[in-house]
């Protein structure tokens, strides 16, 4: 039997572990995505101390630093959960639950009556 690392690793976890881990790295990874892009802009770009109201920027009569720091990483965070959800994530077997099968053995002798 080969023991190379990549075969070592791959026996090591289970398939619903591994997906999983899969899907939580890429969650966190858009996650840290639009905390980078979000704070930094709203940031730099917020209101300052003296807003002058004839040179405010908005953008579709929403403050443009709100629209661009909040609105559209949310709408894009949104879309890309829809995506993930029913394109990405795997649904993986759990196998069988033994609570849930006795249940099932105890209901189907009582269905048929007492066998005494």
């Amino acid at each position: 039997m080969d023991n190379t690392p990549s075969q070592a690793h791959s026996e090591e976890f289970a398939p619903v572990f591994v997906n999983s881990r899969r899907e939580a790295l890429w969650i966190f990874s858009v996650w840290a995505v639009g905390l980078v892009w979000a704070v930094p802009f709203c940031y730099f770009t917020g209101y300052d101390e003296s807003v002058d109201a004839a040179t405010f920027s908005t953008t579709l009569g929403i403050p443009t630093w709100l629209f661009w720091g909040i609105l559209v990483p949310w709408i894009v965070a949104d879309i890309f959960t829809i995506w993930f959800c029913f394109c990405y994530m795997q649904d993986d077997d759990l196998g069988r639950d033994p609570e849930n099968e006795s249940a099932t053995v105890e209901t189907s002798v009582d269905a048929q009556g007492d066998p005494s």
